[in-house]
């Protein structure tokens, strides 16, 4: 059925490739979309799978063309600066749900000012940032608040033993200049100065280790449907000096899948009263594993999206948390609480 077919709007960029690699696996009806037909059909030669069409963000008929007869659109296209507003207006005026994979704050709360009430109206869901940072840690946090009112604080911590970036990753790296925030009294506010830091005991091979703050997109999300005094968010310092080392090479498949050796843990507190609950889990490769991710929401919008589930929306606030990461345990894996 048609509307069943999902596009990938820059199928053939290195998360794209693992997205449209997953979306394969899963046989789920597919479309290549972008600009290169050449880069788009070597991708459908290579998984003898899908179709392709060819579009640009600064051709908004072309994006028409592209996605009509969709269900869903995953925009893999960064940076999201350029490609979000027009992939998300076009997929809505085509009928369809629209995904991204944006890590950056700004973007997401562009998203929500920009096309919240436009998505009510078409009754689809818009769901930025369903990817390694945004989407996990707002499953990961929904998956222990539950039965909660209210939060006193929540702690999200990011360990990775390196992190090669993608040309994409370093050039939203040097165009984002926006404020990052966090929540603090139940508001978004300014990242303090100094950030904060603290040390966090991870899992092995990680261990304990220093960790500053790193505000992403997940706090955005779990602001719109959690109700928390804070929310911060942090990561190990090895990748951060990885990301500042322009001479750090972008990331190399090692297994059949294209993955690279990229390790990685996502560990999360919430505190309320006396009470602590904690969930970690881990994985390899935050590219790869963000194809899964995506791809599950995708099938879950597709399967069971209401009228009611319209408008921007956080994975959170639409899934049961707990069963969608156990649907992901095999690259997902859950580990014992520190």
């Amino acid at each position: 059925m048609a509307e069943r077919c999902v596009g990938v709007f820059g199928a053939n960029g290195h998360t794209g490739r693992f997205v449209a690699a997953e979306l394969a696996r899963r046989g789920l009806a597919a479309r290549w979309i972008g600009r290169d037909r050449s880069a788009l059909s070597e991708l459908q030669a290579t998984l003898n799978y899908g179709e392709v069409r060819t579009a640009s963000v600064r051709d908004p008929a072309s994006l028409l063309r592209a996605f009509d007869g969709l269900g869903a659109v995953i925009n893999c296209a960064g940076p999201f600066f350029d490609t979000g507003r027009p992939v998300i207006a076009a997929a809505l005026e085509a009928g369809c749900h629209v995904l991204d994979v944006t890590a950056e704050q700004v973007t997401v709360l562009d998203t929500i000012a920009t096309f919240d009430d436009g998505a009510r109206v078409a009754g689809r869901v818009v769901m930025p940032a369903m990817a390694f940072f945004g989407g996990l840690a707002d499953l990961l946090v929904t998956s222990i608040v539950d039965g909660w009112p209210y939060v006193d604080a929540i702690d999200i911590a990011v360990a990775l033993d390196s992190w090669h970036p993608t040309p994409g990753t370093r050039l939203t790296g040097e165009r984002n200049t926006a404020t990052r925030v966090v929540v603090r009294d139940g508001t978004l506010v300014p990242v303090p100065s100094p950030p904060p830091a603290s040390v966090w005991r991870f899992p092995e091979p990680f261990g304990s280790q220093p960790v500053t703050c790193v505000a992403l997109s997940e706090i955005i999300t779990l602001s719109r449907h959690v109700k928390a005094g804070a929310i911060t968010s942090y990561m190990n310092m090895k990748p951060l000096a990885d990301l500042a080392d322009t001479s750090t090479p972008p990331p190399r498949g090692s297994d059949a899948l294209g993955r690279s050796d990229q390790i990685f843990a996502v560990s999360v507190r919430a505190r309320r009263g006396a009470e602590l609950r904690e969930v970690t889990v881990s994985g390899r490769d935050i590219y790869a594993v963000t194809a899964p991710l995506v791809v599950e929401a995708c099938v879950r919008l597709l399967d069971g999206a209401t009228s009611a589930w319209a408008g921007v929306r956080a994975p959170g606030e639409l899934f049961d948390a707990r069963a969608y990461l156990a649907a992901l345990s095999d690259v997902l894996q859950p580990q014992p609480v520190s």
